[in-house]
């Protein structure tokens, strides 16, 4: 099947620009041009990727972003006029994979998105059930249990925690979980490892202030204490 990706975008000339860059690579595309057009459009046709600009007329892009991540993993990239962390954060806390800042190169964002589509479609199927105290990590089944009971994570959450629990006590940098989890080996940011490790906190650590399990390394990165 096609590829689709839907891009949620008020403004004409930018999404008419967007389309023809995925149009190049062979995808298909949805377009909208509100959150609830948006909303009932993947809630129609679905889609593979999700672009969406964070200042949208109605609903804004976070709630856009939090509905379609209540029903489903999809890759989503937010969108934003600013460099404002602020923004940045706040839109990967509304569960997005990624951002891109405007104006942005077309070929960088057809290069994310297929990073992301690489990853979603990638299956771990030869690691066998690792356990950490009362975290129990299980790759070939997509299951993490925590005393016994499962935990929902995002895919990335998933997969950013199966990369750490493949070196119990490894260091991993950044720009190695970049590479790894997000599939990006020249351009991604920091940000992103940091925010979706203090996700992952929130839903493994007994306490995500003092975690046990998924640890700090000052000025080199993370590691997943055995």
């Amino acid at each position: 099947m096609e590829t689709r990706v839907l891009t949620v975008e008020d403004d004409d000339s930018i999404r008419t620009v967007v389309k023809l860059a995925l149009e190049d690579e062979g995808w298909g595309v949805l377009e909208a041009g509100s959150g609830e057009d948006a909303l009932e459009i993947f809630r129609a046709e679905g889609a593979d990727c999700v672009l969406i600009d964070i200042m949208l007329p109605g609903i804004n892009g976070f709630e856009v972003c939090r509905a379609i991540r209540r029903t489903t993993d999809v890759p989503i990239i937010m969108v934003t006029a600013r460099s404002d962390t602020h923004d940045v954060v706040a839109g990967l806390e509304a569960g997005a994979d990624d951002y891109l800042t405007k104006p942005f190169e077309p070929k960088e964002l057809s290069a994310r998105i297929r990073a992301l589509l690489r990853r979603a479609r990638s299956q771990n199927n030869d690691n066998a059930s690792m356990s950490f105290g009362e975290l129990e990590v299980a790759p070939d089944e997509g299951v993490v249990l925590l005393r016994g009971e499962p935990v929902h994570l995002t895919k990335t959450e998933f997969k950013l925690l199966v990369e750490l629990a493949s070196g119990p006590g490894k260091v991993f940098s950044r720009e190695t979980l970049l590479e790894k989890v997000w599939g990006y080996d020249y351009f991604g940011d920091g940000r992103l490892v940091d925010v979706h490790v203090r996700r992952l906190r929130t839903k493994i650590e007994p306490d995500p202030a003092d975690p046990r399990y998924v640890v700090t390394v000052r000025g080199l990165g993370y590691k997943l204490v055995p």
